[in-house]
């Protein structure tokens, strides 16, 4: 036997013992629910072949409203297939949207999306898309705050091409329906107690925080059921630190109406200051369950439209679902606020979710977050520890993806 067939057979009968050590050295994976299995891939001309016409490459169209207004600039177009959202693009300034099939390269897809390969997934063959057929049980719709999106079906679209017109989002204004902040409470009161809140409210509107205080307990005094007035009363008496008599009032107002949010928000803040996070998750959880963005045949008593306070309510529901190591309910609720957060009034929010993205090893994702946060906070007391931490997501970062260039996989 010669010296090269002799090295020959010495591989082959080695190879079998060399790949269950490859496959130990390899680290495990984090937990998480349990992948679906794989699927065996047909042998090589089992497949039927497709007409490339079959395949939808890109999906066109605008948003519009459905009073002739401007849309807002942060309208989110998602595809939709079987209950479960498979792909997102932002429209532009003026509703405009593109969506490339086949190809997430310029998707946005945050933790509310479905990552996982089961409908409409691209075709074998790159460029082409996803196939008519695959889009059958697919819908686009419009996500903004503030508003409620039609859908259009992609059912019974047939392109003439590999692009197709989808036409018009319509979304709709959620409209505040007058009172609707208000408790109930208010128009059963007596005449003396209504005028007392409305000097009250007068007083706190000048900044005679101590004579707004005595209006309000005097109209809680004649009716000690009017929720506002306890609301308000917490609210002066929070503004002057005396904070367990601003949590004695919020009290009050909730346990006269359970479907009066205002409240709730209120007591999220202190119960945020004081770190005491189970308490935080509770009162926010029971905001956001009554969310009018969500539940618009809510028949009790709900928040002002405005959405500002979402934007703190979500960032409060994060923050104490990440502090109790509820990390993916912490992933949706931040990406929620980030949404509604306009102006934005929450840098913190921004550094929330790099620390929540940097838990998930998406290094990535936490560097751009830390990024927007020393934007909007560049003489924060901690901008310099978070430029150094900064650093350390950016060294993390580039070894991934040395990492990911080397392996072979």
């Amino acid at each position: 036997m010669s010296h090269c067939m002799r090295i020959f057979v010495v591989l082959a009968l080695a190879m079998p013992l060399l790949v269950p050590v490859t496959l130990a050295q390899k680290p495990p994976a984090p937990p998480s629910t349990p992948p679906s299995p794989p699927a065996t891939p047909p042998p090589p001309g089992s497949q039927p072949t497709q007409p490339r016409e079959d395949f939808v490459r890109l999906l066109q169209g605008r948003v519009e409203t459905d009073d002739g207004t401007p849309v807002p600039f942060d309208v989110l177009v998602e595809r939709v297939c079987n209950a479960r959202v498979r792909q997102q693009v932002y429209a532009t300034s003026r509703g405009d949207f593109s969506m490339e099939l086949g190809s997430m390269s310029d998707s946005y897809l945050d933790a509310s999306g479905d990552r996982s390969p089961q409908y409409g997934q691209a075709s074998k063959v790159p460029g082409t898309g996803i196939s008519r057929h695959e889009l059958t049980n697919c819908e686009l719709r419009a996500t903004v705050s503030g508003f409620h999106s039609s859908a259009i079906s992609l059912m019974g679209l047939t392109p003439g091409s590999s692009s197709m017109d989808v036409g018009a989002i319509v979304v709709h204004r959620a409209t505040k329906i007058k009172g609707m902040t208000l408790s109930a409470a208010p128009y059963k009161a007596p005449k003396d107690a209504r005028r007392a809140y409305e000097k009250g409210l007068e007083a706190e509107r000048n900044g005679r925080l101590a004579e707004a205080r005595q209006y309000f307990e005097k109209a809680v005094e004649i009716y000690p059921k009017y929720a506002n007035a306890w609301f308000q009363l917490g609210a002066v008496l929070q503004n002057l630190a005396q904070k367990e008599s601003a949590r004695t009032a919020y009290t009050h107002a909730t346990m006269i109406d359970s479907k009066f949010l205002p409240p709730y928000l209120s007591l999220a803040s202190m119960a945020y200051e004081a770190q005491d996070w189970t308490q935080v998750l509770k009162l926010t959880n029971q905001v956001l369950d009554l969310d009018p963005l969500r539940y618009a045949n809510v028949t009790g008593y709900i928040l002002d439209l405005d959405p500002q306070d979402y934007a703190k309510a979500y960032f409060y529901n994060s923050a104490a679902n990440y502090k109790l190591n509820k990390i993916e309910d912490a992933e949706k609720s931040g990406l929620k606020a980030e949404r509604l957060d306009v102006r934005p009034r929450f840098p913190q929010l921004h550094l929330l979710l790099a620390e929540i993205f940097a838990r998930k090893n998406n290094y990535a994702t936490a560097i751009l977050e830390t990024r927007i946060y020393l934007e909007l906070a560049p003489q924060a007391k901690n901008a310099d520890q978070v430029r150094e931490w900064l650093a350390e997501l950016e060294k993390l970062n580039g070894s991934v993806s040395s990492s990911e260039k080397t392996d072979p996989k």
